[in-house]
């Protein structure tokens, strides 16, 4: 056993029999949410937990992991979760396995074929084994290259380059007067979900989609290529789910409803969320001599990407033979459940997940995620060994099905509801992670907290904490001189919101539970996503290679899990929640002016006729319809609520310090309880059983995955989204809507500041 073994060890062993001492200095600040007789117990814990995670344990958990292809309804998939309930319950947790059964279709056939416009060219549709990358070899056991939830279909048709497949790439096809009406289109991966492009494809009367990665984003153009590389080599290929999320997650034949042996199932010709075309990836060298085949118009200067070719837009004459079957069958999904009781507050539950489902290998995705939390589990099962009692239940979840489209997650939580509506404090979720920088998004009533824990822990290769590395980063990245000023000046860094992509979406968007997504990454670029070499090889050579950064991801994982589960009270804060409720609210307005000040450019230059060819004259652009002018929306219903919302939340900071003071001691008030339950309703009073418009599994009114993009968030969706598609009336109606939640949330925040204020 080396050094590096021995002395976390070591280090824990001193650490557990040591009594409590006076390390920590006496006038130190209490933690957010402590007493300052609970904050030194608190911290003494989390320094415990800080010392336990083991690089050489998470090396081990991966390999073992990621050693054979394990996605849903795999032999290994099922192994893996038996395999993760035995590590719970070793590590002392009360663990069981929760089965769903869900739409899973997998491909039995699949055809890409130049027939017309060049020489006969049959795609590939493999990824090569390698003989450096000994499990790139498991052919049998791989999914082949596929859209899961791809329609089935037979078609050929001649072919159109649509750039990324984007709303906007389409209104520039139509100023170009380029239809896809009976056409077969082809887009590179990037600007949006994948899902996204077969389904505006098919809204434009496309009749099938294929989708490729196009070096410029995802290949030789940024490094060298697997295997001499980390990037994406000619032959890969992402695959992943098409279905229509920002419909609904989950099992396509059961929405809202947990996907049980007898839940009641749609048949699949009604399921919404499976695509009207059909779809399959390709890989840049199945796809070069597709586009070259192609004539017409030379693609805008922003659609060239970086094949060794003339991008061409077409149609014609390059005419393709798309074909993809599909064995549509219901397969299981084991999610692993283990469970850590409270011993003060047993009904308050923090959440801690990740997928353990890949599609193939998985090692970065999702395992590097994975082996991170069975670390964290492990630690804290350690702590109770050595006498720790947290006050609140923590539960860890090793989700399966979260790559076809979150069905793991999402059916958990749509069975457990109304048990998470009661019992849910917060959800913390991992995915991937890698070498680099703690990147945190999540609900901003957790931001303070996230910024207080990126405080405590040291980053593996710079010692800086984490924060400052990241403080730092954000800095350098820095567009202007005000966003570096408001960076260095800030007592603490923005997060962003949450959208949609991975296992939280059903915790924070449908069940209203406050939620986090936590990983490190930025310094190990790669292009394995979704492919056969993403594995045990590939991450060993170009990502987290010594496992330091999966060691400070379980450090800070489990640190937000005792910080959650031991406060006083809940460390929710509301002061940098209103001020990003504020800086929504000015986004709406600026982009309200915008798309009128736009649309009146736009008549202007209709009217002088100010529209040129783009590479050829004899084909100008054709100018859009002059449209009306939209009348102002109305935004003092938000503007009212938004005030509100702040007072309320300079109330709730203002009966704070009152409590705090002469060390905490009003936080041992029984009164403490009753406000530890508004807090858990906060992000409950965001949400209203209507749901979005056109899509009411999503309940959340201030965050949501955008309709059009699939991932990238949309804040204000209701608003944002309406002003975006110029639905001026839906506009009007969202703004009152969505006052009102923030109306009712302020008034959550009055009730529990003065319920605060009254504890002794």
């Amino acid at each position: 056993m080396n050094r590096s073994v021995v002395l976390p060890f070591l280090l824990f062993a001193g650490l557990s029999l040591a009594p409590f001492g006076n390390h920590v200095i006496a006038d130190e600040q209490p933690l957010f949410g402590y007493s300052a007789a609970s904050s030194r117990t608190e911290r003494q814990w989390e320094e415990k937990l800080r010392a336990i995670p083991s690089p050489e344990n998470l090396r081990a958990y991966m390999q073992r992991l990621s050693a054979q292809p394990h996605h849903v309804g795999s032999t290994y998939d099922k192994n893996n979760a038996d395999w993760i309930a035995s590590k719970f319950k070793e590590f002392g947790l009360d663990t069981h396995i929760e089965q769903f059964d869900v739409l899973f279709p997998t491909p039995k056939e699949r055809v890409v074929e130049l027939v017309e416009g060049g020489p006969k060219f049959t795609a590939k549709l493999q990824e090569p084994a390698l003989s450096q990358d000994l499990t790139s070899n498991q052919q049998t056991e791989q999914l082949p290259t596929y859209n899961a939830y791809s329609i089935d279909g037979d078609v050929t048709a001649p072919l159109v380059y649509v750039n990324y497949g984007i709303p906007e790439d389409y209104e520039q096809l139509d100023r170009m007067g380029i239809s896809v009406q009976g056409k077969i289109v082809i887009a590179r991966y990037y600007h949006s979900w994948r899902g996204i492009k077969p389904k505006v494809a098919a809204e434009h009367g496309a009749v099938g989609c294929l989708i490729y990665s196009d070096p410029h984003e995802d290949g030789f153009v940024h490094g060298e290529t697997f295997p001499a590389g980390p990037f994406r080599p000619p032959d890969g290929v992402q695959r992943g789910s098409v279905a229509d999320m920002p419909f609904y997650p989950g099992d396509p034949l059961t929405p809202g409803v947990g996907a049980t042996k007898d839940a009641k199932r749609l048949k699949i010709e009604e399921a919404a969320t499976i695509t009207k075309i059909p779809v399959l990836p390709i890989s840049y060298a199945d796809a070069q001599p597709l586009l070259a085949a192609l004539t017409g118009r030379v693609a805008p200067e922003g659609w060239r990407g970086g094949l060794g070719i003339t991008y061409h837009v077409g149609p014609g004459p390059a005419k393709v033979h798309l074909k993809v079957k599909s064995n549509w069958e219901i397969k299981p999904v084991y999610d692993v459940i283990g469970k850590i009781q409270g011993f003060t507050f047993p009904d308050e539950w923090v959440i801690r997940g990740n997928h353990h489902d890949g599609w193939v290998n998985g090692a970065e995705d999702p395992i590097s995620g994975m082996v991170a939390v069975l670390e964290e589990a492990r630690a804290l099962g350690e702590l109770v060994k050595s006498g720790w009692k947290p006050k609140r239940t923590i539960i860890y979840c090793a989700w399966d099905g979260e790559e076809p489209g979150l069905l793991g997650s999402t059916e958990w939580a749509e069975a457990h509801y109304e048990e998470l509506r009661a019992h849910g404090v917060a959800y913390i979720n991992s995915d991937s992670n890698g070498r680099g920088y703690l990147e945190v998004e999540g609900s901003h009533t957790l931001e303070k907290l996230t910024n207080d824990i990126a405080r405590e822990i040291a980053d593996p290769e710079t010692k800086l904490t984490v924060w400052k590395r990241h403080q730092l980063h954000a800095i350098a990245d820095a567009k202007t001189t005000e966003q570096r000023e408001e960076i260095r000046k800030r007592a603490d860094l923005r997060i962003p919101a949450l959208g949609s992509g991975s296992d939280y979406t059903a915790f924070l968007q449908h069940d209203g539970v406050a939620s986090l997504n936590i990983g490190f990454g930025g310094e190990d670029e790669g292009g394995i996503y979704h492919s056969i070499y993403d594995d045990f090889y590939w991450f060993t050579h170009f990502s987290d290679t010594d496992f330091v950064y999966g060691r400070a991801l379980a450090q800070t994982g489990g640190t937000a899990v005792m910080r959650l589960a031991d406060a006083d009270l809940l460390p929710f804060e509301f002061g940098n929640f209103a001020e990003t409720v504020q800086t929504y609210l000015k986004e709406l307005k600026a982009l309200s002016q915008k798309m009128q000040d736009d649309i009146r450019e736009r008549n202007r230059e209709i009217e002088e006729g100010v529209f040129k060819a783009t590479n050829d004259p004899k084909k100008p652009l054709i100018p859009p319809a002059v449209e009306t002018v939209p009348p102002h929306l109305n935004f003092a219903p938000l503007e009212n609520a938004v005030d509100v919302l702040t007072r309320s939340a300079a109330e709730y900071h203002k009966a704070l310090e009152v409590t705090n003071a002469n060390g905490g001691v009003a936080l041992a008030a029984d009164s403490i309880a009753e406000v530890n339950k508004m807090l858990m309703d906060s992000e409950r009073k965001l949400t209203n059983a209507a749901g979005l418009p056109n899509r009411p599994w999503f309940r959340h009114q201030l965050y949501a995955p955008g309709f059009y993009t699939g991932y990238a968030v949309k804040t204000m969706p209701a608003v944002r989204e309406a002003i975006e598609l110029k639905q001026w009336k839906q506009a009007d109606e969202a703004i009152v809507v969505v006052a009102q939640v923030l109306q009712d949330e302020a008034a959550l925040i009055a009730s529990a500041a003065q319920k605060l204020g009254q504890a002794r």
